[in-house]
């Protein structure tokens, strides 16, 4: 079996005991990903740290880098500005020829929060070696608001693979002219190219975060006002916003999207080289992800986006990250979209899932 594995073969793995601490339950399991979860013990670092090919996690810990250790039982407040580590429930006893990839999920990129994946011995955020067996670990870092999160929160997930998967830009091209991936021309050169819309038909383009606003409960959906986290930014008459340095901004793709049944993809950022800027959470879309199964109906990606040192202007139709697409070891029987809770399937300019 060969490409990205589908929620039923994830499940296989639960039974079988490669990944434990998951439950046996289907609920966290999406279409080409499984949502993983905190753990009760956790820790305020002093930096951000990988523990090398020579050290575990927990040796790192020791050498004086952990600040404190809280119980993630009755939840926590991670603040702003600070690094914290957290073991996540799940463990890996990996077979040989299979390897894995992590991204914050969804809604927690669209609140600024950093989140990244660490293994013992590893030499890489959010990637997990071939034929891994160890504990998982979560770094997280909330950019801009603070959160409120417990044992049992979930905040990033993980895919696993077997053998060559992506898609080159050859094979893009001849899927894009099988299955449409956008609507017109497709910019395909090292993935699929993204490009930002700074106009719009009700005159909203975008959200600029709001700072000091009050925690946020990554567990509670649907109960917040935007209008207290976030600021809305009106379609510009110049056709251009300017980015101002380490502030945060939700924006859209000009394109709408669609991922074939076969397919999973994986929003990449562009080379620093084309502007002063980031879309910095990499995200994974879903075999159906805008898929309608007759031409291309869409979603738009959303772009979480954040200036460097000085500020930096971005233009409409700009270039601003790309799709990459790797085939799946077999079409998942639930699609995204389809008798599953997805909450951003047909979206258009949309905050996370925590916001009515």
């Amino acid at each position: 079996m060969s490409g990205v594995l589908p929620a039923e073969a994830i499940a296989a793995l639960m039974r079988s005991g490669a990944i434990s601490g998951a439950g046996t339950g289907p609920a966290r399991l999406q279409p080409a990903s499984l949502d993983l979860t905190l753990g009760p013990r956790a820790w305020r670092v002093r930096a951000s740290f990988l523990p090398s090919t020579s050290r575990t996690v927990a040796a790192r810990l020791d050498d004086g880098l952990a600040m404190q250790k809280f119980d993630l039982s009755a939840g926590a407040v991670f603040e702003r500005g600070c690094v914290y580590l957290v073991e996540l429930n799940e463990r890996l006893k990996l077979p040989r020829g299979m390897k894995g990839a992590a991204n914050p999920k969804s809604s927690t990129g669209r609140i600024d929060v950093f989140v990244r994946l660490v293994t013992d011995y590893g030499v890489a955020f959010d990637e997990i070696p071939d034929g891994y067996e160890g504990p998982l670990y979560a770094e997280i870092s909330p950019r801009t608001f603070s959160i409120l999160a417990r044992a049992g929160s979930s905040l990033n997930q993980l895919r696993l693979k077997a053998g060559p998967c992506r898609l080159d830009d050859a094979a893009l091209t001849r899927l894009h002219e099988a299955s449409p991936l956008v609507a017109g021309a497709a910019n395909i050169s090292g993935g699929l190219g993204l490009s930002v819309a700074l106009t719009g038909d009700q005159g909203l383009v975008g959200w600029r975060a709001r700072r000091h606003s009050a925690l946020i409960d990554v567990d509670r959906v649907g109960a917040l006002d935007p209008g207290d986290y976030f600021e809305p930014i009106a379609a510009p008459s110049s056709g251009f916003i300017i980015l101002d340095p380490d502030e945060f901004y939700i924006l859209a793709s000009k394109e709408a999207l669609a991922v074939p049944p076969d397919y999973a993809a994986e929003m990449t950022p562009i080379s620093p080289g084309l502007g002063e800027f980031r879309v910095h959470y990499a995200g994974f879309f879903d075999p159906g992800f805008g898929w309608s199964g007759s031409g291309v109906n869409g979603s738009r990606g959303v772009l979480e986006v954040r200036s460097h040192d000085a500020p930096f202007v971005l233009e409409d139709g700009q270039l601003v990250a790309r799709l990459v697409y790797e085939r799946m070891a077999t079409r998942p029987e639930r699609l995204y979209g389809a008798d599953l809770r997805s909450n951003y399937q047909g979206q258009g300019l949309k905050l996370s899932k925590h916001f009515r």
